[in-house]
């Protein structure tokens, strides 16, 4: 016993546990979930040595905060990477450490690496006992050449990607906390050479290349399309490497065959198989597929939010182009449509009729925190198609499923034939839309409907290359046989507006962008997307440029945007590498007059709300849709909220306003909510500073109670602040026309 306690008081004791922790788990764990790659356990040794160092005999608080801090950044990579396939950007960081957010996205089926929490969290606080019952000590003056070994480890990481770049993904090669320095540190190089090279900035890039209208190819069709009616399927997070043409196409090495009905399906249409997805986001690829224009290639605010101050731009996306010439417009999604705005934004694309999770009347199959699954959609879904054919009007219906977000609907029976909770949400999804789209058959839908199936973004996939950006068009006409199986040609959501309307032969917009799936071009094209933190452009003449979170941008030689691999041709840097940001900066470009400084928004649409009972969820339960705003720096943003009750018991509802950041809660300075009765409405107003940009930022709404309320006015306005100047000249103002006192 003695012996123990002695060797529980050596120093050496926390030392081994700190090793154990900080290098052992992470070398083992990144094999064991088959990460193993070089540069990873390169990473992954100069990290934990560094820390090592850094920790060893010193201070017990700065301990703890470090490795809670390594802690939630490892074992939060390790769950992203399995739910979406793609390591945490720097502005994931905030929201990847919400308790609340992680509890969400893992409802039904906990952690998916709950070994390596718990094994973690013994180490942590084996080594938090031991060092409380040492006695501290300095720490030797030698210990400082030990920060040679993880510098020397950070040098050959470095020179090896200099000079042996490795398109595996990023995960592969770093661990968070050496993705966030190499950023930081590549930062400030470039920001150093600039400075020493004297560049000045140059006249703005040309980007009509990327934004331009293009229907100078040869059409498909001899004439314009026979259809009627246009139903257009949105499949949650479902990239291209699904479908097996797909995959044959660029001869991917990804084994798979996750959704072998769409498959065949895609065998009977005319499938293109290099199409681009742009961004993350539903509603990002919601509105660049639907308004053939660019979404922001950052995380600022969605243009689908900006839309909502721009009618004249909103008359150009597709369902407003096609209610004005006759079809009625429909959106039907299996969520809530408050979330994002949708319940504004599909009305302002021109939608006569935008519907969500409560218009569904038929009972769902699973329970799940996002919305209906998918069978049970669908099933709906085809009882509204019947509904719009007994009309004589024709239809335009856009649809978005909802089972295979995260954390992934499907029945028991599925998850025992599949190794983990998305794929077998996979495999729901492909049953489902395989019997929609063969119940549409059957009732002959298809034979006066131009019936597109795509995805709005991509949940990627580990270790198969663009898979984040990977995404497919499916087009099915009833002129199928004038069309090829597989459209050649790099296309992408950017695309599909102006294709429906070249379909039908309506005029294009000018404002629109892209080229037409009908139509067949003798050469390449422009196109960029923004997925897992890197900015990629092909250049139409076979290059693709990649830019990563190091400001590091990288040229491939590929015919295609999408490829399995591609030939490394060496590194872009200077001012051909920042020509590539600028002209995503440029597309970037916000629909608001004001751009970010001046904005003013309603989120009111003054519809009754059925409250609940209780509330769980921040976003579930979410009553506003004023979500991933950018309040620009120097500003002072103005929030007015009037609530009144339409149906209401004698206990009143109680409301709690929150906010925000990259979906971690922030503190602003917002006045409680007052209970709300039947004679009693809520209305405030507050105001507050934003001395720095705030991005991702999110206003949710929360109330509990017994009956209906109505959102009467739900405003948000930004204004720059006030400079020293103006404050000084207002205050004088003030005292010469105040009374002076005797």
């Amino acid at each position: 016993m003695r012996v123990t306690c002695n060797w529980l008081r050596h120093p050496s004791s926390t030392l081994l546990t700190l090793g154990l922790l900080l290098l052992a788990l992470p070398l083992l764990s990144r094999y064991l979930l088959g990460w193993s790659h070089t540069y990873g356990y390169l990473s992954d040794l100069a990290i934990g040595s560094l820390l090592v160092v850094i920790l060893h005999q010193r201070s017990w608080l700065l301990s703890i905060a470090l490795l809670l801090t390594w802690c939630i950044f490892t074992l939060s990579t390790a769950e992203l990477v399995n739910a979406v396939g793609r390591m945490p950007e720097p502005t994931d960081l905030q929201y990847l450490g919400d308790a609340q957010f992680v509890s969400h996205s893992t409802q039904g089926s906990g952690l998916s690496q709950p070994l390596l929490a718990l094994a973690m969290a013994v180490l942590m606080a084996l080594y938090l006992g031991l060092r409380s019952v040492q006695t501290p000590r300095r720490a030797m003056p030698f210990a400082r050449a030990w920060l040679l070994l993880p510098l020397a480890l950070f040098a050959v990481h470095t020179v090896g990607q200099q000079f042996k770049p490795s398109e595996a993904d990023q995960w592969l090669q770093f661990n968070l906390p050496h993705k966030l320095l190499a950023e930081s540190t590549n930062g400030a190089q470039q920001h150093l050479a600039d400075w020493l090279a004297g560049d000045e900035p140059s006249s703005p890039p040309d980007i009509s290349g990327l934004n331009q209208l293009d229907l100078h190819g040869t059409p498909l069709l001899k004439q314009a399309g026979s259809a009627r009616n246009v139903l257009i399927i949105t499949l949650e997070g479902v990239t291209g490497a699904y479908l097996q043409a797909s995959r044959q196409a660029i001869g991917s090495s990804y084994a798979q065959d996750p959704m072998p009905r769409l498959s065949q399906w895609a065998e009977r249409g005319m499938l293109t198989t290099d199409y681009v997805l742009h961004n993350h986001q539903t509603i990002r690829g919601l509105y660049a597929m639907l308004c053939g224009d660019y979404e922001k290639l950052d995380s600022g605010t969605p243009k689908g939010v900006e839309l909502l101050n721009n009618p004249a731009r909103s008359e150009q996306c597709l369902p407003a182009q096609l209610r004005e010439r006759g079809l009625s417009t429909h959106f039907l999604q299996g969520a809530g449509l408050r979330f994002m705005a949708k319940d504004q934004i599909m009305p302002q694309m021109g939608f006569d009729k935008t519907l969500g999770r409560d218009w569904f009347k038929n009972k769902p199959y699973l329970e799940f925190p996002w919305g209906m699954d998918d069978k049970a959609y669908f099933e709906g879904a085809l009882g509204y198609v019947q509904q719009l054919r007994k009309k004589r009007q024709p239809w335009m219906l856009t649809l978005l499923t909802v089972g295979t977000h995260q954390p992934y609907s499907a029945p028991q029976d599925y998850l025992d034939r599949h190794p983990n909770a998305k794929l077998a949400a996979i495999a729901y999804l492909d049953d489902a839309v395989a019997d929609f789209l063969n119940a549409l058959e059957k009732q002959g839908v298809m034979k006066d409907t131009l019936v597109i199936v795509t995805s709005d973004e991509s949940h990627g996939l580990e270790n198969v290359r663009l898979a984040s950006a990977w995404g497919f068009n499916l087009l099915l006409a009833p002129e199928q046989a004038q069309l090829p199986t597989i459209k050649q040609g790099v296309y992408g959501h950017i695309d599909l507006t102006a294709s429906v309307l070249d379909y039908f032969a309506f005029p294009v917009p000018s404002n629109i962008a892209g080229r037409s799936l009908l139509r067949d071009y003798a050469t390449g094209r422009q196109i960029i997307s923004y997925t897992n933190g890197l900015l990629r452009q092909h250049d139409g003449q076979g290059t693709l440029t990649e830019c990563d979170f190091q400001n590091v941008c990288r040229r491939y030689a590929s015919t295609g945007f999408i490829a399995d691999s591609a030939r490394y041709l060496g590194r872009l840097s200077g001012k051909p590498a920042r020509l590539i940001s600028q002209q995503a900066a440029l597309l970037d470009q916000s629909l608001s007059n004001g751009g970010q400084i001046k904005q003013s928004y309603q989120f009111a649409n003054q519809q009754p709300i059925r409250l609940k009972p209780s509330v769980s969820d921040d976003w579930a339960d979410n009553l506003v849709g004023a979500q991933y705003l950018t309040l620009g720096a120097a500003t002072q943003t103005t929030v007015t909220l009037k609530i009144r009750a339409l149906r209401m018991d004698k206990k009143g509802a109680t409301l709690q306003l929150k906010t925000k950041e990259y979906d971690r809660d922030v503190d602003v300075a917002i006045p409680p909510l007052p209970l709300l009765t039947r004679d009693k409405p809520v209305q405030v107003s507050f105001t507050f500073d934003n001395p720095q940009a705030r991005k991702a930022f999110s206003f949710h709404l929360l109330g509990q109670g017994q009956g209906a309320i109505e959102i009467v006015d739900f405003s948000v306005s930004s204004l720059p602040l006030p400079s020293e100047e103006e404050l000084l000249a207002a205050q004088e103002s003030l005292e010469e026309v105040a009374p002076v006192s005797q």
